[in-house]
């Protein structure tokens, strides 16, 4: 990376998309009853959180061990292609993806940074051209199973720009452009020298 590269960092769900995208993930993966099951079975999980007993990523296991553990891996990775082939682009905010042609055609360097899953980011962040991708990593056994865990932490809060910096380096080696629309993009907006927080 050069003296002064410019990186534009998006955030996904709610900044380029319209609203969150793993639930309808799980829903295409697993169906609507299995997912209804798993959402009932964490309320206590939820009950937690609202009392600051439970974390966002102990939410997200919890749901992910009642949807998806045991599915093998290239299972998971061929609905996340499929995912985001056949139902991400109905859910993508038009703006947030003229902005991130405009920084494609600057020659800038574009990173999608996310809380959300690699199981179908990974195909999509590839397909839309984003030269990095940053994101939850599902955990797999040694057999190639999804344990219901995530390798490492959720790429949320603090941990997206610790991802980031990790990435990049120094941070006065580059200008930094950030999108983001909810408090889990405070400390990456923070970072930006040209934040941008539910608009573009």
């Amino acid at each position: 990376m050069t003296q002064n590269s410019v990186i534009a960092a998006f955030d996904f769900d709610g900044t380029l998309t319209y609203r969150d995208t793993l639930l309808p993930f799980l829903i295409y993966v697993v169906g609507p009853y299995q997912m209804c099951r798993a959402l009932l079975l964490e309320i206590p999980g939820f009950i937690g959180y609202l009392f600051g007993r439970v974390s966002r990523q102990d939410i997200k296991e919890g749901i992910l061990k009642n949807t998806i553990a045991g599915m093998p891996k290239e299972q998971l990775m061929q609905k996340g292609a499929e995912f985001a082939l056949q139902v991400l682009p109905q859910k993508l905010r038009p703006e947030g993806i003229k902005k991130l042609h405009w920084h494609q055609s600057q020659g800038h360097r574009c990173i999608l940074i996310s809380a959300n899953l690699n199981a179908y980011l990974e195909f999509w962040a590839k397909q839309m051209g984003f030269q990095d991708l940053l994101c939850s990593k599902l955990q797999y056994d040694a057999q190639n199973k999804a344990t219901g865990l995530l390798e490492g932490k959720n790429c949320r809060g603090r941990e997206k720009t610790v991802r980031l910096l990790d990435l990049l380096g120094k941070r006065k080696k580059f200008t930094l452009y950030a999108y983001g629309d909810s408090p889990g993009d405070k400390e990456l907006l923070q970072l930006a020298d040209y934040p941008f927080y539910r608009k573009f």
